[in-house]
């Protein structure tokens, strides 16, 4: 029997939906592998003008020559030392909250010159659904992990005022461009490691291009293998190793085309599981997934990194200072904010590598 108007007018004056109480489910927070490898090994600085800076060389002078009798011989005046140069970033992210919308859930601020104390009225779970000062908290949290590990994976060109992340450093074409205040045009040695269409592009030699990935030839896993090698060569350790998922998904072809899913075989009546474990290289670990890497449009790229040599600085008790600042006189409003205070830094730029699978 189907219900009139006024019947069903009269079911939602006089019915509730069931609502299920609690915090909102995020529907978009990601692993930040980048973000939680860097702050685990980052190192701290006491202060300074303006920059954090460092000595590097490359080039060196003396040399051996042969002499017989007395023959007159050469001194040479070594003079190759450069000076690298990062200034440090003040960093800023705050959240505000009416007094007002406090009091619609029912809490009370005991103080209100900085909110520091809040009470709850007794009813007020009647009326709560989803605590508003919970949330706004817990965005302040995740949004400042969140803009820290883009500002990490940055180029250093979104604004003068962020430092530059690792796309800055670790560049798609690392052939120009001035790093720390070293060009990398002139110096060769200032250079990360890279095969990329990017890099083909700017120097025409097929050895810089992408690397064209094949189940058959295993190209992809040699050409790693291979570069490995090249990333050590003068005292790297790659240790942290982060790709797009394109990047992994060709991996793990050329990797099946050599292997087999079960010892039991395609054929076997048990149970036959299409996962495969994580995919690591001796010495450097495991080929670590990071979604940014497709947010930003790289998912078919992998980055090599030395930790050792490329690291986050943060000043003395400046790393996510927490604020409560006092509210403004004129308006009942609640502020929160957070600060952190430092930059990235490179001391080598050869141990570092990026890599485009086709």
């Amino acid at each position: 029997m189907a219900f009139t108007i006024n019947e069903i007018e009269n079911i939602s004056n006089t019915t509730l939906d069931h609502h299920m109480r609690g915090q909102p489910e995020s529907q978009s927070i990601q692993e930040k592998p980048l973000l939680a490898a860097l702050k685990a090994k980052q190192k701290t600085f006491p202060g300074g003008k303006e920059y954090i800076t460092g000595r590097v060389k490359n080039d060196y002078t003396t040399t051996f020559m042969g002499f017989d009798t007395d023959d007159t011989v050469t001194y040479r005046n070594p003079a190759n030392i450069k000076t690298f140069q990062y200034a440090w970033k003040e960093l800023h992210a705050g959240i505000q909250i009416t007094l007002s919308e406090l009091k619609k859930q029912g809490i009370s601020v005991v103080d209100s010159l900085d909110g520091e104390e809040t009470t709850q009225a007794s009813a007020a779970e009647e009326l709560i659904l989803a605590n508003i000062l919970d949330d706004k908290l817990e965005d302040l949290d995740e949004g400042t992990a969140r803009s820290h590990n883009d500002i990490n994976w940055g180029d250093g060109t979104a604004s003068a005022k962020i430092y530059p992340g690792i796309l800055h450093f670790v560049a798609l074409n690392p052939t120009t461009g001035v790093v720390g205040g070293i060009d990398r045009a002139t110096n060769t040695w200032w250079r990360n490691r890279a095969k990329t269409a990017a890099k083909f592009a700017a120097t025409g030699v097929a050895a810089d291009n992408a690397i064209a990935s094949s189940a058959a030839n295993q190209t992809l896993t040699k050409t790693l293998r291979a570069e490995l090698r090249q990333l050590r060569r003068y005292g790297g350790r790659p240790d942290l190793v982060l790709a797009g998922s394109g990047f992994i998904e060709k991996l793990e072809n050329e990797i099946h085309e050599k292997g087999t899913y079960t010892q039991e075989g395609f054929a076997s009546t048990k149970a036959t599981d299409i996962t495969m474990s994580d995919i690591t290289m001796k010495g450097v670990g495991k080929i670590v997934y990071d979604p940014t890497l497709d947010d930003l449009g790289l998912t078919d790229y992998c980055f090599f990194i030395d930790t050792r040599h490329l690291t986050l600085m943060v000043m003395e008790n400046e790393d996510m200072k927490v604020h409560n600042p006092a509210r403004p006189p004129e308006k009942y409003v609640l502020y929160r904010g957070i600060t952190w205070t430092g930059t990235m830094i490179a001391k080598k730029m050869n141990c570092h590598g990026v890599y485009q699978a086709t």
